[in-house]
């Protein structure tokens, strides 16, 4: 087992029961102060530790880390050594923070330049992302979608349970959590209109998913065989792929969805580390038919991690969907392997998103359009108001753990208010 995941783990570092951010998680992200310009940290209870302090005052002696690696406003060149160099970085991480060793805990004059609250610290995107793929991979949110707008008997598309379905996405508009979004314009038409009319969504909507991140660059022409995918996985993070359900039904025939998801999708700012979700393998749901020899896989390739939705209005929040990601058809493994086989290359820093994660149960919908089922089951808030979709001023949260042994490892909070649309000409 690894070292870092040890369950009976405790930290001088103060960490709050029910902490996303024990000692046996340690999520790396990108941080600023008033006082500090954009470095790498890692996540400890209510603080965060300070990566360039550590590294500049021998801290990683030994580990042979690059000069100035911590230092710089993404995380690309750290992720980029590979996951052995940065999991024996956690591993040290891990050893510093432990209640038993005193390097770091009684130096008081270092504890308190590198140690410093999370509410004094601006969270900034982790990653520059060069490319970002989503997938469709919940069998049953494609199966709600499909039951919605095709035929209820043949909800699946004949291709679905044999590739696992994506399509490449917008980079520049992914955003860190807590920025706010403006509600996208673009054509819709009616189903009863002759011609197609120009102007705000009024079907907003999010979509619950998690992310990962790839640590490699590989060679054009060279597929990632399934085997050796985790390689390549750096971490994860959640995800909101915020959806114009009116737009994207009127522009998605032929080529898929285009205005109706590029003007935004938002990510926890801590991304957690595959090594430390390990402990939370669990296998993923039957395959049937089975898949093609280049996306087999053995072992538990999914991971139990409880997921939620709650839509904050100025007066309330109401938690309007719980999900796990472990329900997903195609694993991560499936995706990259997938997106791969024929020749594709990848890059480091680039994001994967799972596509909605959707449950069996109405409560486990990951997307206003399944939960309110396209505007006919309207949703109730503590509030007393009613939502079929979002409205403006409505803040969609997003949160996501898994836990075992006593040991949560959480991702922080991914959040996102949506404000009018831009006035204008348009």
């Amino acid at each position: 087992m690894n070292k870092a995941n040890d369950p009976n783990l405790k930290s001088w570092v103060e960490v709050p029961t029910h902490s996303d951010f024990p000692i046996q998680n340690l999520p790396f992200g990108i941080f600023q102060t008033q006082y500090l310009s954009a470095v790498a940290g890692v996540a400890i209870g209510k603080h965060v530790l300070d990566l360039v302090y550590l590294h500049e005052n021998g801290y990683f002696d030994g580990l042979g880390l690059p000069t100035g690696i911590f230092n710089q406003p993404y995380l690309n060149s750290f992720i980029g050594l590979g996951r052995k160099k940065t999991g024996e970085v956690r591993e040290r991480i891990s050893e510093i923070l432990r209640h038993d060793n005193d390097e770091l805990k009684n130096n008081v004059a270092a504890r308190e330049i590198a140690l410093i609250p999370m509410e004094e610290a601006q969270m900034r995107m982790p990653i520059l992302v060069p490319n970002y793929t989503d997938f469709y991979s919940s069998i049953e949110h494609a199966t709600n979608v499909g039951t919605m707008f095709r035929d209820p008997k043949n909800a699946l598309l004949p291709n679905w349970k044999h590739i696992p379905i994506g399509y490449h996405g917008r980079a520049s508009s992914i955003v860190i959590s807590g920025t706010e979004l403006h509600r996208p314009k673009g054509q819709t038409k009616a189903p009863d209109a002759e011609l197609p009319s120009f102007g705000p969504s009024k079907k907003l909507d999010f979509e619950l998913e998690m992310a990962f991140v790839t640590c490699t660059n590989s060679v054009l022409g060279q597929p990632i065989s399934i085997s050796d995918a985790e390689d390549h996985i750096f971490g994860m993070v959640l995800f909101n792929d915020w959806s114009a359900r009116d737009i994207q039904t009127w522009e998605y025939v032929p080529l898929g969805p285009f205005l109706a998801k590029n003007f935004g999708s938002t990510i926890s700012p801590w991304i957690v580390t595959m090594d430390a979700l390990e402990p939370f393998r669990v296998e993923g749901p039957e395959q049937n038919p089975k898949v093609m020899p280049y996306l087999e896989t053995s072992g538990p390739k999914n991971f139990d991690i409880n997921l939620e939705v709650s839509l904050n209005t100025e007066s309330s929040e109401t938690i309007i969907s719980t999900s796990n990601f472990k329900y997903m058809y195609w694993n991560m493994c499936q995706q990259l392997a997938h997106h791969t086989v024929n020749g594709c290359s990848i890059q480091v820093g680039d994001m994967y998103a799972s596509g909605t994660i959707s449950g069996h149960e109405k409560d486990s919908y990951g997307s206003m359009l399944e939960l309110s089922w396209n505007g006919k089951n309207p949703i109730k808030l503590s509030d007393g108001t009613e939502r079929t979709f979002i409205e403006d001023g409505d803040t969609i949260v997003m949160r996501g753990y898994a836990e075992k042994n006593g040991v949560r490892i959480g991702f922080g909070d991914c959040s996102g208010k949506i404000l009018p649309p831009v006035s204008g000409p348009c």
